[in-house]
């Protein structure tokens, strides 16, 4: 059956039901079709609420699901399913917020902002003291972490524990053995290279745990004379160009899982095992890891084991390139932020003085999700 709605406010020009399908002929032209089950498991009586939780189970479904009948009404598409006399009342600006249709699909799939070394004439940051009281400043740091996954803030107060208080704007501070925040400075014999004053190559923390901390923080609070810049790179950024000039590198290094060690002995031992790039369901890179001084001895067949070193090199000089990385001294009171899934950071070797940093860790989804709330609020 065909059912068309001439009412301007309306987003529907036509609607067809199919029997196991509705098709819905949206008004810029877009062509949707939604599979009878999935509106019946979506059904809005069927939810606390317009985005609640589901009151019943998918197991409580009929076997077959087909529509009955489907017409537009002034307050959306109302369905009438074979066998249930009681029509469900499905809002269209829901529907097309759900659609299933490719290009539906790929618009809910934010791509991040690649970017490479030019970020550094622009570098995304806020002011602590308009972040922290600014519901549209805080918005907007945190919009730079979800696109870029890098983000600076100024003039911190220069407290000891001020980072956990960066992170309590957002989310919650993410313990691990180092405790809820640990102090990044040189000490005598260090069991962790971080704790010296040499210079740490680019990359992704605690990649020996499942599942790794996704956000790291740092805070100046004292920084050395010479030396001691920050470094970071688009781990994204370079994946992609690994994709375009050696693709077998590429799907080499997403597809062999390679094992990463941590040990303070008779404290801790904590071990992992996953690519160095790990792809999502739908090719797109989903994780970077990259710690050499994590990673343990490979554990793959030995005919594979040059090329997978050729690719890992390939890679690195990548994560390393100039082109593609940014560095930045940070002096009392900064503070940056990295998806730690994303980009990779680094320092350059210092001397002269005392370079203090407070670091803790922090998850993705409290951010996202405070910042979901904020921009609802805009």
């Amino acid at each position: 059956m065909a059912d068309t709605l001439a009412m301007t406010r309306a987003p529907i020009l036509g609607l067809e039901s199919e029997g196991t399908f509705l098709a819905v002929t949206w008004a810029d032209g877009r062509h949707s079709r939604f599979p009878a089950i999935w509106l019946a498991d979506n059904r809005p009586e069927n939810r606390k609420g317009r985005d609640g939780q589901r009151l019943i189970d998918a197991l409580e479904l009929p076997e077959a699901v087909t529509i009955a009948s489907a017409r537009a009404t002034p307050a959306g598409i109302e369905i009438v399913f074979a066998g249930d006399a009681r029509p469900a009342l499905f809002d269209a600006a829901w529907l097309r917020a759900h659609a299933l249709d490719d290009a539906s699909r790929a618009e809910r799939r934010a791509a991040p902002k690649l970017w490479d070394a030019a970020l550094a004439a622009a570098l995304p940051g806020g002011d602590y003291e308009a972040v922290a009281a600014d519901e549209r400043a805080l918005a907007r740091w945190l919009g730079h972490v979800r696109d870029f996954g890098f983000a600076v803030l100024r003039k911190v107060p220069t407290v000891p524990g001020t980072v956990c208080a960066v992170v309590a704007l957002f989310g919650y501070v993410r313990e691990t053995n180092y405790g809820r925040l640990f102090d990044v400075v040189s000490v005598p014999q260090p069991q962790n290279l971080a704790f010296t004053a040499i210079g740490l190559g680019n990359h992704t923390d605690n990649p020996y745990r499942d599942p790794v901390p996704q956000l790291q923080l740092l805070h100046c609070l004292e920084a050395a004379e010479r030396g001691g810049e920050s470094v970071v790179v688009d781990g994204f950024a370079a994946a992609q160009r690994l994709r375009e000039t050696a693709p077998e590198d590429f799907e080499r290094l997403a597809r062999m899982p390679v094992p990463f060690r941590y040990v303070e002995p008779g404290r801790v031992d904590l071990r992992h095992r996953a690519p160095l790039i790990e792809l999502d369901n739908e090719g797109g890179v989903r994780t970077v890891r990259y710690n050499n001084r994590s990673i343990a001895p490979l554990d793959i067949a030995a005919e594979e084991v040059p090329a997978f070193y050729a690719a890992y090199r390939r890679f690195g000089r990548l994560l390393h390139d100039p082109a593609l990385t940014i560095g930045f001294r940070m002096a009392p009171g900064d503070l940056f932020i990295v998806d730690n899934r994303r980009v990779l950071h680094g320092r350059r070797g210092f001397a002269g003085g005392r370079r203090h940093l407070q670091g803790a860790y922090a998850d993705m989804d409290s951010l996202l999700s405070t910042l979901r709330i904020l921009e609802g609020r805009a």
